[in-house]
């Protein structure tokens, strides 16, 4: 006869277990009321198909030979320390047989199924490929309530995020023959119509204010705040408009829910205080739509009165006010106050003030002292801190730039005075090395109060940045490209270490480049390379180049029987270093240069179809660079004034007269002196730092040293259209004016003098590092003249069109642009043909342009 007697000892949590015996004794040999202890003489198992035996009862922590007191703990604890391995949705433990004091245990159990694959009902293939790579699903995983529950949360809550909101997901399963003990999971999805917006109500706002509009003298009453303003404080809770394509119309509460505090926010900037949401509601409107009631309380406005200083010492209540910028009278506007206190994007806030000094342990805390009527008085509490000094300095995520690359740019050393700006500064440096994603790098700062250090740990995420560079661009009927291997990151002093070529030796910040361009009339090849830190312990920059280009003119192209070739030879090596003052932005750079010309039937001049000449020259550049980042700059200026000069020769050889000598004598040594200012400039517009616009001005001189001599022929400006660079070309200077055919604005032979002038309106698709893209709209003037009485700045052709760059790492900047030319060319412009051009029967026409390089027709 077989019995089972319940252990009523164990935890309510969980199941009855039994406790039996399969041969017939006495129910008085188990006491209940008097505690017994037994030793365990064997433990059998029922119900493992997949789990070992022994493991089961490793499980439970029981063996042979343990002794247990029943009643007790022992048994619930095993089985408990079995519940918790999550494989079984059944668990007893009987007794098998009691003889004396020994016992036989017996663990029946049933083990959970297994999942061998599931199924996805209701979608298309792309939507479930996609929802697959959020499910945690695999072949072989148990199958649970907790599993089942969150597989129905992800899989309702992708297709809520995607405007689904009626989703609903139920799940079943069925056996699977082939696999033991094995289940197919099928998820039924059902999506439903996806909501949108119709309507989104305001309620409330019905605040007035006088309000100035432009070119009016009238002051007129608006709203504080209009439906619209406060409806674009929903970045992402839209209502539905035929017209909106970046940003569809969808309904998420998380965001829904956080938009709404920014409602608050937007009323706190115009003193009013007090604020609030008293209602909101979201209801439906059809099946496919729904609508959002908002109502606000707009509350009083409120002005600042008091503002009193309590605990500065280093700085007078003078110097605080002047940095607060906020007068008694003004409008409480708590995110001003908030910006001029807490790290402002400008850093003229008094957190930088102090944290600029070392001041790291700095708290500043602002309280209303006292509100009355419309009135409030504010005390801000300062705790200067003791100066901190930094401690070390470590530097993480640099799998293949040296630390030694990385130190040499940081403007914080150990022993200095702890600086907030020199932290931004060193983040700046960093991210202008090109080496590392700028989207996430950071800065760990770990104080130590005990001994007033602070300790700095930098983390950096490598990028790709050798790149296959690509180089060119197509406009005018024809594609000029280079093709080249840049290394940014090359190491020489490893070059000759078998061990560093993976593929080639890297991290010592070195570059290395060989460029080839090239195409029916046109090839060329150079090789460079710079070191940035010649020494290594200063900023000292030092660079080598060899170059070699031919222009060919053939029968196939001027139907002329003898090929005409144009060859240059060049050399240069430079020398740049980091200046001090008027700050350590700028730079100076000193280049010396030769290049030996070589002509064959080619007519760069009348009379000098062929021989050569040589252009020895020194050219001296200051620039200015505090741009935040070099692919996608958001803040910060380029300035750049070069000079460009050979010797005065026509100031010693004794000539006044140089019309007996033919252009070839003339130019055997070529002389000139070329001036260049270009300024540049990034500003952002919007709060997220998104939308750039960049405008720059340009303008180049090319001068001679003899008005008898006349101005070389050589080192020229070519301008109009897509701006082809990369020639070695007798200095020829290609710059871009889009909508205009290539060089078309550009005398024949090329023009000594140039402006430019350009706005660029920015925002970015992706800032991957990987792939960064950005469109942008762009507005463009500029001309060309051959000498000074024909110079006039503002007599400029102009366009205007719009485009898309994608940097890819290994191919650099790739541009698409699409520009309208809006004003005729002149009869002295290469491009010039009167019927398209006179007066009267010109009409404004569009241009692609395609290029590749960071710096396509650049002045």
């Amino acid at each position: 006869m077989k019995f089972i007697l319940p252990f009523i000892f164990l935890i309510a949590s969980f199941p009855t277990f039994l406790l039996g015996q399969n041969y017939s004794f006495s129910a008085n040999k188990i006491n209940y009321e008097t505690p017994k202890k037994y030793e365990i003489g064997g433990i059998l198992v029922d119900g493992a198909v997949i789990t070992d035996v022994e493991r089961i009862i490793s499980y439970s922590g029981l063996r042979r030979g343990k002794e247990i007191t029943i009643p007790g703990n022992d048994i619930s604890s095993a089985i408990k320390k079995l519940w918790e391995v999550n494989n079984y949705s059944d668990i007893n433990i009987y007794a098998d047989k009691i003889v004396g004091n020994t016992i036989f245990l017996r663990i029946s159990l049933k083990e959970r199924s297994r999942m061998s694959r599931f199924q996805l009902k209701g979608l298309s293939n792309s939507q479930a490929k996609s929802l697959k790579e959020n499910l945690d699903l695999y072949s072989g995983k148990l199958i649970t309530e907790s599993l089942l529950d969150q597989t129905k949360f992800i899989c309702k809550d992708y297709f809520v995020e995607k405007g689904y909101l009626n989703t609903k997901v139920n799940i079943t399963s069925v056996p699977d023959s082939a696999v033991n003990n094995s289940q197919i999971l099928v998820i039924n999805i059902n999506k439903g119509n996806r909501i949108k917006i119709n309507k989104i109500e305001i309620e409330g706002n019905d605040m007035m204010e006088k309000t100035k509009f432009p070119l009016s003298i009238i002051k007129k009453e608006t709203k504080v705040f209009s439906d619209s303003k406060i409806k674009r404080t929903f970045k992402d809770t839209k209502e539905k408009r035929w017209y909106r394509v970046w940003k569809r119309s969808k309904f998420e509460e998380e965001k829904y829910e956080a938009e709404k505090q920014q409602i608050i926010a937007l009323y706190n900037s115009k003193a009013l205080r007090d604020a609030k949401i008293t209602f909101d509601t979201v209801y439906q409107n059809n099946p496919s739509t729904i609508n959002i009631k908002v109502n606000i309380n707009e509350g009083d406005k409120y002005y600042f009165r008091n503002i009193n200083w309590v605990g500065n010492t280093k700085y007078s209540t003078g110097k605080l006010d002047t940095i607060l910028g906020i007068d008694k009278g003004d409008e409480y506007n708590k995110m001003k106050l908030e910006s001029k206190l807490f790290m402002s994007q400008s850093e003229l806030d008094i957190s930088s003030l102090y944290m600029d000094e070392g001041h790291l342990f700095f708290q500043i805390t602002p309280i209303e002292k006292t509100v009355e009527n419309d009135s409030i008085d504010i005390d801000i509490v300062i705790y200067e801190g003791k100066i901190a000094r930094i401690g070390t300095i470590s530097i993480n995520g640099n799998t293949k730039t040296n630390d030694h690359v990385i130190r040499r740019e940081l403007r914080t050393k150990p022993g200095m005075i702890f600086s907030r700006a020199d932290i931004i500064r060193s983040q700046r440096e960093l991210s202008n090395l090109g080496y590392f994603d700028p989207e996430r790098m950071g800065v760990n700062p770990i104080p130590n109060p005990a001994d007033g250090t602070v300790d700095i740990e930098y983390t950096v995420a490598e990028k790709p940045s050798d790149q296959i560079e690509l180089s060119g661009g197509w406009g005018g009927g024809r594609f000029v490209g280079s093709l080249g291997l840049s290394f940014t990151n090359f190491s020489m002093r490893n070059f000759f270490e078998k061990e560093s070529w993976s593929p080639l030796p890297t991290g010592d910040g070195q570059r290395l480049s060989l460029r080839g361009s090239a195409n029916i009339f046109f090839q060329s090849l150079s090789l460079s390379f710079t070191e940035p830190w010649l020494g290594g312990k200063k900023p000292t920059s030092f660079s080598v180049n060899a170059y070699y280009s031919l222009q060919k003119l053939t029968q196939a192209d001027r139907g002329e029987p003898d090929s005409r070739t144009f060859d240059v030879l060049g050399a240069s090596i430079g020398l740049g270093t980091r200046l001090k003052v008027p700050d350590d932005f700028f730079t100076l750079y000193g280049e010396l240069g030769y290049e030996y010309y070589t002509l064959n039937n080619y007519n760069l001049l009348d009379g000098f179809d062929n021989g050569f000449a040589n252009n020895l020259s020194l050219t001296l550049t200051l620039s200015r660079n505090s741009v935040d980042q070099p692919i996608y700059p958001r803040s910060g200026s380029e300035l750049t004034l070069s000079v460009k000069t050979t010797a005065p020769y026509s100031l010693f050889d004794g000539r006044e007269d140089y019309s007996d000598l033919t252009n070839q004598e003339k130019f055997k040594w070529v002389e000139y002196n070329k001036i260049k200012f270009v300024s540049k400039w990034y500003t952002p517009l919007s709060k997220d730092r998104k939308l750039v616009l960049h405008s720059s001005i340009g303008f180049g001189f090319l001068n001679s040293f003899s008005k008898e001599k006349g101005v070389s022929p050589f080192e020229r400006f070519f301008y109009g259209g897509s701006g082809l660079t990369g020639f070695r070309l007798a200095g020829r200077e290609y710059i871009a004016l889009r909508g205009y055919e290539d060089n078309s604005l550009s005398s024949q032979g090329g023009d000594a003098l140039i402006s430019k002038y350009k706005v660029e309106l920015r925002y970015p698709i992706s800032l991957n590092p990987s792939a960064t893209v950005f469109a942008l709209a762009f507005g463009e003037a500029g001309n060309s003249w051959n000498s000074y009485s024909e110079y006039n700045p503002f007599d400029v052709k102009k366009s205007a069109g719009f485009g898309v760059r994608l940097f890819l790492p290994m191919f650099g900047l790739i541009g698409l642009d699409y520009g309208w030319g809006l004003d005729p060319l002149s009869p002295g412009d290469s491009g010039y043909r009167p019927s398209l051009h006179s007066a009267g029967v010109f009409k404004p026409q569009g241009q692609f342009h395609f290029t590749i390089g960071m710096n396509i027709g650049e002045l």
